[in-house]
């Protein structure tokens, strides 16, 4: 099991960030932002749950329902609530223990919270300045160390493994769903959980968010798996592309642009590097060979607790990336009624450029 740092180190580091960023007051709710800093991850419902965060004091606003089970993950004060007392009195004793009772703070809220929750808080306080996490608890997740790091990493190697089992399944008259559940048996058999799996047979790959279904695998096909695992609280996520067959030269030319596309985006990661320079290696390969219009999304995003999180490797994004962030590197091409190649890798920045994550090549698997 990875060992990750005490939630002291982390609060730490965020009150380190709220004193550059001059922010009073951190409020987050029942989700990947509370389990990144506390360990604690309660199940979100319709009853307030939230972390308040201050530079003198740091507790929950917490249901007396979910006590004692989150109880187990932190040693933070409670400040409890019954049903049939509702949240407000509780919610303002915290808040002053936080010294939040003045008025004109900056705060901090959770983008992903319920918006009852956000606007509870915004009402307690006196004229708030408010703000999301961009520059604050964000931020800091973004940047990976080595627990961090381990723990992907193994999801990787897992996941190499499962999409392996996936290819040397195929065989004429397979459906996309009966691949699916090699993948997700492999991750079971292992510890894992299916995170998500995008299975997809000739025109399916078109569309880069396919639903698997019950479409059978013929003869002189094209295949695109994209899958990913969750081991000790951490995503995996890759894309390999093959041929069942024989594939025609449209399908080698189009599979050699996005391996081109790839390896331009990973020599442009680096420390120092824009979110958005990284993208236009990657697209400037594919529109060079004519396929620009057929590249439809962003070139990554980041990847962490949540699979999808910051930063996001895309055309509007100047954020400049350091060491420690975890991003995907996936370009692709997608032909309607055709099929699809996607080429994808999760890296991890070193101070001399990308490391990738997956132990599995990328060459085109032929089956």
């Amino acid at each position: 099991m990875t060992k990750f740092p005490p939630a002291e180190i982390r609060l730490s580091n965020l009150r380190e960030r709220m004193a550059q960023t001059e922010t009073d007051l951190v409020v987050l709710g029942p989700s990947s932002h509370m389990d990144w800093l506390s360990g604690v991850h309660p199940h979100g419902d319709e009853r307030p749950v939230m972390l308040v965060v201050s530079q003198k004091y740091a507790g929950f606003l917490m249901p007396a329902l979910n006590a004692a089970a989150a109880r187990i993950s932190t040693d933070l004060p409670f400040h409890f609530w019954r049903d049939d007392q509702g949240p407000d009195e509780a919610l303002a004793e915290l808040l002053a223990a936080c010294g939040a009772n003045v008025p004109n703070l900056t705060v901090v809220l959770d983008e992903t919270m319920r918006a009852d929750f956000a606007l509870r808080i915004l009402d307690a306080l006196e004229t708030p300045k408010r703000r999301f996490t961009g520059d604050t608890v964000s931020l800091l997740r973004a940047s990976k160390d080595q627990s961090e790091f381990e723990a992907i990493k193994a999801a990787h190697l897992l996941n190499d493994a499962a999409i392996k089992a996936a290819f040397e399944a195929l065989k004429e008259g397979v459906t996309e769903g009966e691949i699916v559940a090699v993948i997700n048996e492999h991750y079971k058999k292992h510890g894992a959980a299916l995170e998500f799996c995008s299975v997809c047979f000739g025109e399916s790959g078109a569309f880069p968010h396919h639903y698997s279904g019950s479409t059978k695998l013929g003869a002189n096909t094209a295949v695109l798996i994209d899958s990913g695992c969750r081991l000790n609280g951490y995503p995996s996520d890759m894309t390999r592309c093959g041929f069942f067959g024989t594939p025609d030269e449209t399908y080698k030319e189009v599979f050699d642009v996005v391996e081109q596309a790839v390896q331009a985006a990973l020599e442009a990661s680096k420390p120092g590097a824009r979110a958005s320079d990284i993208d236009k290696a990657a697209r400037d390969v594919i529109s060079a060979a004519g396929y620009g219009d057929y590249f439809l999304h962003r070139t990554g995003h980041g990847l962490g607790i949540d699979i999808h999180e910051e930063p996001y490797i895309a055309a509007n994004s100047d954020r400049v990336l350091v060491e420690g962030n975890v991003f995907s590197i996936e370009p692709g091409i997608y032909l309607n009624g055709k099929f699809g190649v996607r080429l994808e890798e999760i890296v991890i920045l070193r101070e001399t450029g990308a490391e990738i994550f997956s132990d599995m090549p990328r060459d085109m698997i032929l089956r």
